[in-house]
């Protein structure tokens, strides 16, 4: 299914390097709001910092792709030491291509995590990129959102801890 994530986890940092390793999964692309922070949240939480900070130990490529415009990205990105592609457009895959190409390595090394199946799961499979889905740090609270999550509830994975 079109929907359907590769791997499950609860939150982006069940996400282990020896997961990743097993894996053959050499870089991540990252989706930004209530996947790394809450939405529009310009301060990084410190399980986000931690997180990626043990990933770079372990040599795993980091990118961020995400729909936002540059000055909700950028200064986010530089606080955590990470290259970016704004305005991605996911689910085409426009910024899954050109971040793969800027993190020198081919489809079947990287994966992408996010936390919306009609944006994030959908872009990876089109793209022919496994997927990561991670469930939202925190509930939106616009229409548009709130609307989104509700159609995307019957299809939400139910089998959370990195099993296919």
């Amino acid at each position: 299914m079109i929907f359907r994530p590769t791997y499950v986890f609860d939150k982006i940092t069940d996400v282990t390097p020896e997961f990743l390793k097993r894996k053959h999964i050499k870089g991540l692309i990252l989706d930004l709001d209530n996947t790394l922070t809450t939405h529009n949240n310009p301060i990084p939480p410190s399980s986000s910092l931690e997180w990626i900070a043990k990933m770079k130990k372990n040599g795993i490529k980091l990118m961020i792709v995400s729909n936002n415009h540059p000055p909700r990205v950028s200064p986010f990105a530089d606080q955590l030491g990470l290259e970016f592609e704004c305005e991605g457009r996911k689910p085409l895959t426009f910024g899954y291509t050109r971040a793969i190409k800027r993190m020198g390595l081919t489809n079947r090394d990287v994966a992408a995590v996010g936390d919306q199946l009609f944006t994030d799961i959908l872009g990876c499979n089109l793209k022919g990129i496994r997927s990561i889905f991670v469930f939202p740090i925190e509930p939106e609270t616009s229409r548009p959102f709130r609307f989104k999550r509700a159609i995307e509830r019957p299809l939400l994975p139910k089998f959370p801890g990195g099993k296919k």
